[in-house]
């Protein structure tokens, strides 16, 4: 594959963009591009041609590697389609390789190259590039509480050290495990957990291709017993869709094999810990409750590594990793010490995971993760450090929200539906939800003088949204309101959005101080209509 590569005209430094089913392929394409020193940006294979076409943009990416389809949960979905219509916008774009997954026939053009017939042809010596320690080994884009998806940059040498080592210590790797984690390539946890973390150490990992429920619940668990996997790791939203189905769906299943559980993606609630512990792990495994992030490259709190027989606690990672000083700051940036206190969580030290840069936009990496608490890496979520000194997460403090285990940036959703030309404002949040974590939720001020109406312009925000972005990005609910609560400066009040979203009018606390405090009850009053509606 770094042969192809190369003789397409692939240089060590281009980026190269993925847009790939969870596969062998998409694995041999990652190691091509790092081998041969180009930088992979892998592009999560759920979002639309105009999410890649703008990641593609902004890393200035001449190679796409994609496939015919991709398979999942029992449909298909058209990949090469969407790279030509992404391909459409982005005129940098000279070579795009086609891999095949289903055999579907596809239109070829001119820039479209048989991936196979490539591959067939190709030499196997491919001698690695020399990389020095900071050179980019890939882009990943993340959401943000502003603006358009950032590249977040991650090193060559400090990344695979610490994905190696997080591997190896949290999970307890051994030699002969079988490492099973569910990620999607597409995402930080598919990086670090699928591929290079397990590889650098010589494990067997697995790709999972499907979704938790299909063909039917049981599907984690047959491959379980199938593979006879040691270890498993996936995400709280999976957990809480799987335990609503009856029992015997895991424990018609043998899962003495497992010796290790994981979890990532946001906090574990307890009733999921409880039932991944007990009925999953038969209270037996040691279940690891990670935090992490896309920019931090690797674990950077966990209940393992410790002392055997240290405790375990449900629904918090508890302990640092090694090198690792979690701090609690005060809104003024002021170190928040003791026991039983809480504050935004940052970081005061530095660690070989830790991302280098926002591609193209260094100013901005700073000013996301450095400036907020002078001196400290900010997170950009809350953190609790309880009475015995371990760690809870205590949920986003920036308006990103967490569906499904997917960041999304607030402002993206908002973005993609002010493009209605019916739609004067709009204010999305997120709000509990039982299986996804949170859901998204939009207020919308319409124009005067409709020409459709209002189930008609929902209608069509969710499409938007659905072709903006991604299908988990569109709003669970969409409500028309006559305004949106404002300071005197013009300041959405998110917060008294939070709070409607929840269905907690009682802690809106005080709105005197807003422009028009009447939208408030206005906003109370259509929400108490929609759920009795």
């Amino acid at each position: 594959m770094g042969n192809v590569l190369k003789d397409s005209g692939v240089r060590r430094g281009d980026r190269v963009a993925l847009y790939l089913p969870v596969s062998p392929l998409a694995v041999a394409a990652m190691l091509a591009c790092a081998r041969i020193g180009a930088v992979h940006s892998v592009v999560f294979a759920g979002f639309s041609a105009e999410a890649l076409a703008s990641r593609i943009q902004d890393a200035g990416v001449e190679t796409v590697i994609t496939a015919d389809q991709a398979v999942r949960g029992g449909k298909l979905i058209q990949l090469k389609q969407v790279v030509d219509a992404a391909v459409e916008k982005c005129p940098s774009i000279k070579r795009v390789l086609v891999g095949t997954r289903t055999g579907a026939q596809v239109k070829m053009g001119p820039k479209d190259i048989a991936l196979s017939q490539a591959l067939s042809s190709a030499s196997t010596e491919c001698p690695p590039a020399v990389q020095n320690a900071e050179d980019l080994l890939f882009l990943l884009y993340t959401s943000g509480s502003t603006g358009s998806p950032k590249g977040v940059g991650h090193s060559t040498a400090g990344y695979l050290l610490y994905a190696a080592t997080t591997h190896k210590h949290v999970f307890d790797y051994r030699e002969g495990d079988v490492f099973g984690c569910v990620a999607d390539i597409g995402w930080i946890t598919g990086h670090s957990y699928v591929v290079y973390g397990p590889l650098a150490n010589g494990a067997t990992t697995l790709l999972f291709e499907s979704t938790p429920s299909y063909p039917n619940p049981g599907r984690y668990w047959e491959m379980v017993e199938r593979l006879r996997l040691t270890h498993f790791y996936c995400a709280p939203t999976a957990l809480r869709l799987l335990l609503r189905y009856e029992d015997d769906f895991v424990l018609r299943h043998d899962r003495s094999s497992l010796r290790v559980l994981g979890c990532v993606g946001e906090p574990l609630n307890h009733e999921a810990w409880h039932w991944f512990n007990d009925m999953v792990g038969e209270k037996r495994c040691v279940l690891t409750d990670t935090w992490w992030q896309t920019e931090t490259g690797g674990i950077m709190i966990s209940p393992r590594p410790s002392a055997p027989d240290a405790p375990v606690y449900p629904g918090m990672p508890m302990r640092p990793m090694f090198g690792v000083n979690p701090v609690l700051c005060d809104p003024n940036g002021k170190v928040v010490e003791g026991l039983g206190v809480d504050g935004a969580l940052c970081v005061n030290s530095v660690w070989p995971g830790i991302s280098r840069t926002v591609y193209g936009d260094h100013k901005r990496y700073v000013d996301t993760y450095f400036s907020p608490y002078p001196g400290y890496y900010f997170s950009g979520d809350g953190g609790l450090r309880d009475k015995d000194g371990y760690y809870h997460i205590t949920g986003r403090m920036d308006d990103v929200i967490n569906v499904t285990g997917h960041r999304l940036g607030t402002a993206e959703v908002e973005d993609a539906m002010m493009e209605h030309p019916e739609v004067a404002e709009t204010a999305v949040v997120g709000f509990p939800h039982d299986i996804k974590g949170e859901g998204v939720f939009a207020f919308i001020v319409l124009k005067k003088d409709l020409h459709s109406t209002q189930e008609e312009i929902i209608s069509d925000l969710k499409k938007l949204v659905r072709t903006q972005i991604a299908g988990y990005a569109v709003p669970e609910v969409t409500l028309v309101c006559p305004g949106l609560p404002k300071t005197r400066s013009g300041k959405i009040m998110r917060r008294i959005l939070r709070k409607v979203a929840a269905n907690k009018p009682e802690e809106l606390g005080d709105i005197s101080t807003l422009a028009d405090p009447s939208v408030v009850k206005a906003i109370v009053d259509i929400f108490n209509a929609h759920r009795t509606h």
